[in-house]
């Protein structure tokens, strides 16, 4: 297992629209941040690192937020797309591609359980509450919000090649859907997943998997609490 995380040094990689940028922390699923240029998108990875600490806050992981920009080491700058530019991380950086042996799936384990309850946690405060509306009336309700993570999860399944039952419960379907991508993701730590479909298209890494489910996650949870009006 590599963790680049020194008192000196996170490694960090952008992804970079013509619109929007991401940067993310190579060894940290969910910590990623996105603003309209490089400076300002490390500017808001750093801002957003006390927020990620406390949701793995008990994991063990051993995870210090820093205070500055200078501590990213950024080891890779991807070129972005239609994707980047609507406001969702869509390329993989190369180191992805590594294997995932024992300590890393425990360890991912354990990061995904960390942003599901941190997404259930907002979920929970935000019931029967009211979350704030964009300046024209957009922006999802807490039910929508609880349906397209379901629905983004499913896809993120079909793109290591994977799928999992629907239900009429929200409830159940994402008890159900949490574990298809923990067993998908022990398949494809294992190697089980070959890395073309049938109809020749590339699955998703095990690592990419592991950090699109979790950015999603935290990016809604974090949504949700910004969302939540007072009263």
């Amino acid at each position: 297992m590599r963790n680049s995380q020194t008192p000196n040094s996170i490694d960090a990689y952008l992804e970079i629209g013509k619109k929007r940028t991401f940067a993310g922390a190579i060894d940290w699923p969910g910590w990623c941040r996105s603003a309209r240029d490089e400076d300002s998108a490390l500017r808001a990875l750093v801002d957003y690192g006390p927020r990620y600490a406390h949701v793995l806050h008990g994991t063990q992981l051993g995870f210090r937020a820093p205070t500055d920009t200078s501590v990213f080491a950024v080891v890779e700058r991807l070129e972005g797309d239609a994707t980047t530019d609507f406001g969702a991380p869509g390329k993989p950086p190369s180191s992805d591609a590594r294997p995932v042996d024992g300590a890393d799936l425990r360890r991912f384990q354990a990061l995904l359980a960390a942003c599901w309850a941190a997404f259930d946690a907002a979920v929970q405060a935000a019931s029967g509450r009211e979350l704030r509306r964009g300046p024209r009336g957009g922006g999802r309700d807490l039910a929508e919000i609880v349906q397209h993570l379901l629905g983004a999860d499913a896809g993120y399944l079909a793109a290591l090649g994977c799928k999992s039952d629907r239900g009429n419960d929200p409830g159940r379907e994402m008890a159900t859907r949490r574990q298809a991508i923990l067993s998908a993701l022990t398949a494809a730590a294992a190697g089980e997943i070959p890395e073309r479909g049938p109809r020749g298209g590339i699955h998703w890494t095990a690592r990419y998997f592991v950090r699109r489910v979790a950015w999603h996650a935290l990016d809604h949870a974090w949504e949700i609490e910004d969302r939540i009006l007072p009263g």
